[in-house]
């Protein structure tokens, strides 16, 4: 009776960890679509043996889930979630300028553009003026093509700034964010932590990485391990978001008319990287600064030179020649800025010193401005193409950039998802092998339970139910 009885407990025992299996790979099923689950398992583990009378007693099997991750491997797969969410951001960024400038990925031609039309425009009205100095419609045609050009400074100026003033709502908008996936993060450390090692935290481990995954596509992040399974996150730069149970908020703050970001009362701006957040601030505080900076200069190049030289004429009321365009006092804000100075054809300064008011001398020296060094060592058209030129590169390498990252993150993924995902297929064979082996030990138990009967009852047969 006592072997019967122990059969009788194996099979019994068997009957559980087949069950158990069963519902392991039901689950699997049920979450093959479920964002960031992470597929599980069957450990069979044999239960502690006991000794009688020197005899060894199996207690039979246990099967328990173990959830299919590589930490290693996860970790790959969010920093380069961050890589490429900084290279995207900062893709969409100058795309946005590309669009202000006219440019396309096929045609970044200084000529075909506005602003090298108005350019243009503006020294063919100078030339025209050199043949018609005292044709008072040629001289308004040169202050119609001033404001022309001016008027496309305006807007350029005005549009690079709008958006730098998008990028700079989005670092809210996305700190918001931080701090949200921040505190999720902290609270599912706690859960963790309460429920391991005892008892399966493989849903909440799950969330969790989904979290972290999602955290890595606003910010850079460092990661660590800490004890009762706990994480740790921080910034790229060190500043803490999660530590156990806790999570630290960032804040952000006004600096010069800017969104700064703000971690345990530092201004922790400049040291941002990865992920949108990181590709929002490159392109706010290094790319767009630096073309509105060139932008100006060129306006002003432009405008310092004409203005110049046109001092050095007489007007078509013979007097000395006034501003054409006013400027700001350096080219700092000078494309938002210029305007043109004066509504009187007559300010023009066609004619040279001495020549008298009809005079054409001035209006030669003028339009040879279109090719002198007006704007540093260059030409403003050779600036301006020069210009736009690296606009339509640095466009044209985000794009190229932020394709590799990508094809490198869906590489990176596909491997995940080869260990962490659910097959169908490998399920349904797993199911198949499940309900034999549970099929199995329902026979032994029906059949131990039969002779168990049939002994009590000394042979006698009976039914047994």
């Amino acid at each position: 009776m006592g072997t019967l009885s122990s059969l009788m407990d194996l099979s019994s025992q068997a009957l559980l960890a087949d069950q158990n299996a069963l519902n392991i790979t039901a689950n699997n099923v049920a979450n093959q679509n479920t964002p960031g689950y992470t597929r599980e398992v069957v450990s069979w583990q044999p239960m502690d043996a006991v000794t009688l009378s020197g005899t060894s007693y199996s207690l039979g099997i246990t099967s328990t889930a173990v959830s299919q991750r590589d930490r290693i491997l996860e970790q790959r797969v969010q920093q380069q979630t961050q890589t490429q969410a900084q290279s995207g951001a900062l893709e969409s960024a100058l795309q946005q300028v590309q669009n202000i400038f006219g440019l396309s990925s096929t045609s970044t031609s200084a000529s075909s553009t506005a602003l090298g039309s108005a350019v243009d425009g503006f020294f063919n009205s100078l030339s025209t003026l050199e043949a018609r100095p005292s044709d008072a419609s040629t001289r308004q045609s040169v202050l119609t093509a001033a404001n022309n050009l001016a008027s496309v400074f305006n807007s350029a100026a005005n549009q690079l700034t709008q958006v730098g003033a998008g990028l700079d709502q989005q670092v809210g908008t996305v700190v918001g964010q931080i701090n949200s996936l921040s505190k999720t993060i902290a609270s599912l450390n706690q859960q963790i932590a309460s429920t391991s090692p005892n008892g399966d935290a493989g849903a909440l481990e799950d969330q969790r990485q989904l979290a972290i995954t999602q955290l890595s596509q606003y910010v850079g992040l460092n990661q660590m391990t800490t004890e009762s399974n706990g994480i740790t996150l921080t910034t790229a730069n060190g500043a803490v978001l999660v530590s156990g149970s806790k999570s630290f908020a960032l804040s952000t703050t006004l600096v010069a008319g800017k969104t700064e970001v703000i971690a345990g009362g530092q201004d922790v701006t400049s040291g941002l990287s990865g992920g949108q957040l990181g590709g929002v601030l490159e392109a706010r505080d290094q790319q767009l600064p630096a073309y509105a900076g060139a932008l100006d200069n060129l306006a002003y190049g432009i405008g310092s030179a004409v203005n110049a030289q046109n001092a050095l004429g007489v007007d078509g009321s013979g007097n000395p020649g006034a501003a054409i365009f006013s400027l700001p006092a350096s080219a700092a804000g000078a494309a938002a800025s210029i305007q043109v100075a004066t509504s009187n054809p007559q300010a023009v300064a066609a004619a040279a010193a001495g020549e008298g008011s009809s005079g054409s001398g001035n209006a030669i020296a003028m339009a040879d401005l279109a090719t002198a060094n007006v704007v540093g060592a260059q030409t403003a058209s050779g600036f301006l193409a020069s210009f736009l030129g690296q606009i339509g590169n640095d466009t044209a390498g985000a794009t190229t950039n932020n394709a590799a990252q990508q094809a490198t993150l869906t590489q990176l993924t596909s491997q995940r998802n080869s260990l962490s995902g659910v097959s169908l297929d490998e399920e349904a064979s797993n199911l198949t092998q499940y309900q034999r082996s549970y099929e199995a030990a329902a026979k032994v138990f029906s059949i131990v339970n039969t002779i168990m009967a049939s002994a009590l009852n000394l042979g006698v047969e009976t039914t047994v139910s």
